[in-house]
């Protein structure tokens, strides 16, 4: 079977990103699947190492808010017609479209109302969901916004959760991790809260370190990704970091509180290296995380947060902190393997139902 992959970009980075990368990484070690990749940026020879084809598409010379319908348009000619593609960005033409996120969901979330260039993506939106055989929701939050924000229809959306590299993130013993915490220069008496984050505002930074600065609690936010750019008090910068992995494990928790979190794939990764969380009970992998795992709090209720964070502390000091069983605390298989299996019987299931694997699209082209 040929399977292509749309996304915005094929190399090490977050998000759907790193989704792209991990399925056409597997896709192409399956006997008998021939993967094409079609994508703005390549990094340099990942296509070559993982032995897919690089398609690229060039948008560098366009403004920002006209570079996603360019990208669709341009696609539709270079993709060969016997792929199955699969769109992890929004593209038209997508037999499995991938939903990790939806326009008008993040709008509504974050308060915004749309403006023209908005109008623009969530119409590119609708079209790729309006024409693919199947929806992927990543979260049963997705599937409600699927089906009521977009209108799909239920019977068309698969619920398939992302995976995650279970042999990169595992936990370690506990002289490796007090190896670790000297490493990153964390004291034996400071409970450590890590938060991964490219975009700050959005994940809840501000509304977590003023619950800590407030709190007079032993605490340290560690700040893993971009400058915060300003000094705070209990707010340590660890910069970008390769190894995530290793801070994970390092760390007693890992903090989110973002205002939109379609998934939130820092939980699945913390929760394989053995560390729980302090997370908003807004954010969708919570649906897959034994509560055991979890100091949840309310971002409109500072005395929740302000709770979850003594009860952190106490947790730490009684050494009960620690996840024993951490793929116990999961409610699904979140290895690369099974996901993959899910997608190539979706795919199976497009190519027959569109003779020839060619992709017929449904519904206007302009």
């Amino acid at each position: 079977m040929k399977v292509g992959v749309s996304c915005n970009r094929l190399g090490a980075g977050g998000g759907l990103e790193r989704y792209a990368l991990d399925i056409a990484r597997e896709l192409a070690s399956r006997a008998g699947t021939e993967v094409g990749v079609y994508a703005r940026k390549f990094d340099a020879g990942v296509a070559e190492s993982l032995g897919v084809a690089a398609h690229r598409i060039n948008v560098s010379w366009l403004p920002g808010k006209l570079r996603d319908r360019y990208f669709s348009w341009k696609l539709q000619g270079l993709r060969d017609g016997s792929d199955v593609l699969i769109g992890c960005n929004r593209v038209r033409g997508s037999d499995i479209a991938i939903c990790g996120g939806t326009h008008r969901g993040y709008l509504a979330a974050s308060g915004k109302a749309p403006r023209q260039s908005d109008g623009w993506q969530i119409a590119l939106e609708s079209a790729q969901y309006a024409d693919a055989y199947r929806v992927v929701a990543h979260s049963a939050l997705m599937r409600e916004e699927l089906e009521q924000l977009y209108g799909v229809p239920r019977e068309r959306i698969a619920l398939l959760y992302p995976p995650v590299d279970t042999r990169r993130f595992s936990p370690v013993d506990a002289a490796t991790r007090q190896s670790l915490r000297r490493q990153y220069g964390f004291a034996d008496d400071e409970v450590v809260l890590l938060f991964p984050s490219s975009g700050h505002a959005r994940k809840g930074f501000d509304l977590l370190a003023n619950a800590i600065g407030a709190s007079g609690l032993p605490i340290t936010l560690a700040v893993a990704g971009r400058p915060v750019g300003r000094t705070l008090p209990r707010v340590r910068e660890m910069g970008y970091v390769r190894d995530i992995e290793a801070l994970y494990r390092a760390a007693d928790f890992s903090a989110l509180a973002s205002d939109y979190e379609p998934f939130g794939l820092v939980g699945v990764e913390s929760i394989l290296c053995g560390t729980p969380l302090v997370f908003a009970d807004n954010i969708a992998c919570l649906e897959v995380i034994r509560p055991e795992a979890v100091l949840s709090f309310q971002r409109s209720a500072p005395d929740t947060l302000a709770a979850a964070l003594r009860r952190a502390v106490a947790l730490v000091r009684e050494g009960r902190a620690r996840l024993a069983d951490p793929r116990a605390m999961l409610g699904y298989d979140p290895s690369i393997g099974s996901h993959v299996d899910a997608l190539l019987e979706l795919c199976a299931e497009a190519r027959q139902h569109r003779p020839g694997g060619r992709t017929q699209s449904v519904g206007n082209q302009s």
